[in-house]
């Protein structure tokens, strides 16, 4: 009897006693209260039962979806903006020790840097700037985070939500745009068109024989048309003789 509780209490101790840590785990060791300067693991870590206690730390990254938030931007517009960062573990002790909840931590931290953030920017800079505004979120909180020993490697705007006045105002806008572009580019073509044809007068001008041959042109493509009525252009040149004749007589 003595012999079954003693192999009883044996296995009891080494269950206890030994810790099986994953590849991507790190262990944080407290003995009588103090924590061990060395993280253990990973593999097979060995631990003092009762004496000693230890927390199980992932060093994977962490990809913590930030809730939509309330912020009214510099010019006064309120919207909702949503966010996702990534971040992981860099130093197991601190990450335990110096924050309670290092993931409840970093969640509230996340939410109250992309209010003031977006708070202090206009919305047109918001929504063309957005990669700007990512670079600044992920500064701020990779700073405030160092100390718990946790890396803020990405932080990404997700979805601006507007208002329904707010999205009509814009639609608004973009079409007046187009509208003027297309207008823009009419009026450019009108020019250019003037200017060939300023150029084709001018060599007309030059080159008396050049209405001639688009007189031939024009009759061609009259011709080659199925119309019941004919137009045939007759130079002025031709009747010149005549006209000087009269004022002669």
């Amino acid at each position: 009897m003595f012999y079954i509780l003693a192999l009883v209490l044996l296995i009891l101790f080494l269950s206890a006693a030994i810790k099986i840590l994953r590849e991507y785990e790190r262990g944080v060791v407290f003995r009588l209260g103090r924590v061990l300067k060395r993280e253990k693991g990973p593999g097979l870590v060995i631990i003092i039962p009762i004496v000693d206690k230890l927390v199980r730390v992932s060093l994977r990254l962490v990809a913590m979806d930030v809730p939509p938030q309330d912020v009214i931007t510099k010019d006064n517009v309120s919207l909702k903006v949503n966010a996702v960062i990534y971040f992981r573990v860099m130093d197991p002790n601190n990450a335990i020790i110096e924050v309670e909840n290092y993931l409840f931590a970093t969640s509230q931290l996340a939410q109250t840097t992309l209010r003031s953030v977006c708070g202090q920017v206009e919305l047109d800079e918001l929504l063309a700037e957005r990669d700007k505004i990512n670079t600044r979120l992920q500064s701020i909180l990779d700073k405030h985070t160092d100390p718990w020993g946790i890396k803020v490697s990405n932080v990404e705007v997700k979805h601006i939500d507007l208002p329904q006045e707010m999205q009509r105002a814009m639609a608004k806008q973009a079409e007046a745009e187009r509208e003027r572009r297309a207008k823009v580019i009419n009026a450019e073509g009108e020019h250019q068109a003037a200017g060939k044809l300023a150029e084709a007068a001018k060599t007309i001008q030059d080159f008396p024989v050049a209405l001639q041959l688009r007189y031939l042109q024009t009759l061609r493509e009259v011709s080659a048309e199925s119309n019941s009525t004919t137009l045939f252009p007759i130079p002025i040149d031709l009747f010149e003789p005549f006209f000087k004749k009269n004022k002669s007589e």
